[in-house]
């Protein structure tokens, strides 16, 4: 008996070994990211606080042979704790021109106006004019609800967006995105450390979808979602709330908690989405995979053909600029009503 509880123990001390050395290490790894992507304003006393916090930690945690070093090091851990949770989210910032200005709604009844309902026109990825729009909708002209699927790179990540369809309107696309400043660009890393605000960009199809399939050279897929006018409706007022929530109150986006995808199916669940989370919503590149699975866009044809038929980059093209883009990059899907 006492040689079976020792074969035993083994395993289980080798588990609580790795599991104290995980308790140390990600906080550790936690509170050097934190630093280095503060809001100290030099890159280099960045990096050098940060590499001083994880090498002094390391010392103190695993080579010091005094006992007040590692609370020593608790200490500092909760005090850069402290540090990012003072940093705060801010409008007043020297925001790219694609992210300037954040769109609002005004809402009675079912009318709505909008402002800051971008529009602008791409001659590059870099060279454009810029403009904004205000616009009214009718809620009770909303009749359809369509997906984006667009990739920086084909695979497991990519950024999804929607278009509200009305009978008598231009469709309303509103992507969910970070707000960089002039000089960044999106790091997923970074991402993770309150270094993007929050953009909920309302424009119209030739702006939003036209600049990453024409000019930033990225694939873009479209679905018809199978959904009523009535959720599709509720689901544009839930949009509308969180549109006029940011231009009041920044927030910051978040890859994981407060990004694209996951605020899709947020809001989707706010409106009566069944189904729990999926690891399809945190890896979007593979979201139109999992709607077809769900039944929430159509499945008279296989998945494959589906997907190689909803890639819009050669009818973008040849519409670029056009005033019925909309009309041309949906001619030819599958899908659609025509």
């Amino acid at each position: 008996m006492n040689s079976f509880r020792r074969v035993l123990s083994k395993p289980f001390g080798w588990l609580i070994a790795v599991a104290r050395f995980l308790c140390l290490v990600l906080p550790l790894l936690w509170g050097t990211l934190v630093i280095y992507y503060s809001n100290l304003p030099s890159a280099g006393a960045r990096l050098g606080l940060a590499v001083a916090f994880a090498a002094f930690a390391i010392w103190a945690l695993w080579f010091s042979r005094q006992r007040r070093m590692p609370a020593l090091a608790v200490v500092m851990f909760f005090g850069v704790v402290a540090w990012y949770v003072a940093i705060r989210p801010s409008h007043d910032r020297n925001w790219r021109a694609e992210v300037a200005v954040m769109p609002r709604a005004t809402i009675d009844g079912e009318h709505v106006h909008l402002t800051g309902v971008r529009s602008f026109q791409y001659r590059s990825r870099n060279d454009f004019t810029v403009g904004y729009q205000e616009r009214d909708i009718s809620l009770s002209h909303l009749v359809a609800l369509d997906f984006y699927v667009s990739y920086f790179t084909e695979g497991p990540v990519g950024h999804t967006f929607v278009s509200f369809i009305f009978d008598n309107a231009p469709p309303l696309c509103i992507s969910i995105e970070t707000r960089p400043e002039v000089g960044e660009g999106f790091a997923p890393v970074a991402s993770l450390f309150k270094q993007f605000e929050l953009i909920y960009l309302v424009g119209d199809e030739r702006d939003v979808v036209g600049v990453r399939a024409n000019h930033r050279g990225e694939p873009v897929y479209l679905y018809r979602l199978n959904t009523s006018p009535e959720d599709a409706r509720r689901l544009l007022m839930v949009y509308l709330a969180r549109i006029n929530e940011l231009a009041d109150h920044p927030e910051f986006y978040h890859l994981l908690t407060n990004s694209c995808t996951i605020n899709i199916v947020r809001y989707a669940n706010a409106v009566g989405r069944g189904g729990g989370f999926e690891l399809r919503h945190l890896l979007n590149g593979l979201i139109d995979g999992y709607l077809y699975d769900s039944g929430r866009i159509d499945t008279t044809l296989p998945f494959d053909e589906l997907r190689r038929r909803s890639l819009i980059n050669e009818a973008a093209r040849a519409a670029d600029g056009a005033p019925d883009f909309s009309q041309r990059i949906r001619a030819s899907l599958p899908t659609m009503p025509h």
